[in-house]
């Protein structure tokens, strides 16, 4: 796992080379995500539905929650490399930094 910033983040989207993954719960997500997220809470079951979401263990994946102390992405980046993920990015700031930013999210 990788921790990158708001910048890194905003050009792998840029340049469509990366999965984005939102590990919120559906709540959250609903109400706002960055753009072209998708999401897989993390919990019981992250393990299946990320291998069902994101089925290409090379593709490059990043996971990202609400803020420096959420542990959900960077639990959600561990489990994803026990899986055998190798290219996992962990969004740490999350989602408050991108709105902090003024960076557009998809409703």
């Amino acid at each position: 796992m990788t921790d990158i910033d708001r910048d890194q983040v905003q050009r792998m989207m840029d340049e469509q080379a990366a999965v984005v993954v939102d590990v919120l719960p559906p709540e959250s997500y609903a109400e706002s995500h960055l753009p072209g997220a998708i999401n897989v809470p993390l919990g019981d079951d992250f393990d299946t539905a990320i291998a069902t979401t994101v089925a290409n263990k090379a593709q490059p994946v990043i996971v990202y929650c609400w803020d420096e102390s959420c542990p959900a992405s960077p639990e959600a980046a561990a489990r994803m490399e026990a899986l055998g993920y190798t290219r996992v990015y962990d969004y740490v700031a999350g989602k408050a930094d991108w709105l902090a930013a003024g960076k557009p999210v998809a409703p």
